[in-house]
């Protein structure tokens, strides 16, 4: 199993080649609650034409955690670690919410090692007190009782409202252990707002959401494309909640396609 000893976490990754000299690389990063298995489809569109990553972040998937708090400050330096040990100078950083939430926090940290940013159903700014209280809650039953099957499936309807994946992604939650999902939780509530700091990227971008999606309202990601210099209209996802890139691949593989056009870059 390919793992990477980065920043005292063991980090899980998946390094699906390169199909020629010169390609790009595209590093995908999961949203809160996934892993990298959520970008199958995209592997699958698209490793005849570039070089791509996968990986699990703090707390989820095959990743050993060391039980300690973090932010997606430290996942973005994960995700730049993760480029240096496997000799990535630059990559166009993909990532669903979460994932975009650190992929933009590295893009920040080190901008000449973002060739681009491909940003699916995720925002630079915070939740309002309301959401928050109830992602809150649903985290304080998770720790208390696990995710028993009223959490599991309303969780499952928010990210990915589709019955066809619920169940694989639900039997996934119930091996999580509680510990490492409380700092993962603790990094997703206790977030810093970088919308000021969205000048700083310069890199080409695409932002693409669900118009379904109730976690982000469209909103946020219309806010997001018009502050990224390098991004143009948001590609709205029509029907797609959260985890648009797992539920309607088609569509936003399309997008994706586009947006690796060699006149983006």
């Amino acid at each position: 199993m390919p793992t990477a000893q980065i920043n005292g976490q063991q980090i899980f990754y998946v390094d699906h080649g390169s199909p020629r000299d010169g390609s790009p690389t595209m590093i995908f990063s999961h949203g809160f609650l996934m892993d990298h298995e959520m970008f199958d489809a995209q592997v699958a569109a698209f490793s005849d034409r570039c070089r791509i990553v996968t990986w699990d972040e703090r707390g989820f998937g095959s990743t050993v955690h060391d039980g300690q708090p973090f932010s997606y400050w430290d996942s973005a330096a994960d995700l730049l670690a993760l480029m240096d040990h496997l000799e990535i100078d630059h990559a166009i950083l993909a990532g669903m919410s979460q994932g975009g939430f650190l992929s933009m926090r590295a893009a920040l940290l080190a901008p000449e090692r973002a060739s681009g940013l491909i940003l699916i159903d995720t925002q630079a700014g915070v939740d309002d007190a309301e959401t928050l209280a109830a992602y809150q809650g649903m985290v304080d039953i998770w720790l208390a009782a696990g995710p028993v099957p009223d959490l599991a499936n309303a969780i499952a309807q928010i990210i990915i409202a589709d019955p066809t994946h619920h169940d694989a992604w639900i039997a996934k939650w119930q091996t999580l252990s509680r510990e490492a999902l409380a700092d993962a939780a603790g990094a997703l509530l206790e977030r810093d707002d970088i919308t000021d700091r969205l000048a700083e990227i310069t890199c080409p971008a695409i932002v693409i959401h669900g118009t379904a999606d109730t976690a982000i309202p469209m909103e946020r990601a219309e806010e997001l494309a018009a502050a990224l210099s390098g991004a143009g209209p948001v590609a709205r996802i029509d029907g797609a909640a959260h985890a648009a890139n797992l539920t309607h691949p088609e569509p936003v593989n399309s997008a994706i396609s586009v947006f690796l056009s060699p006149d983006s870059f």
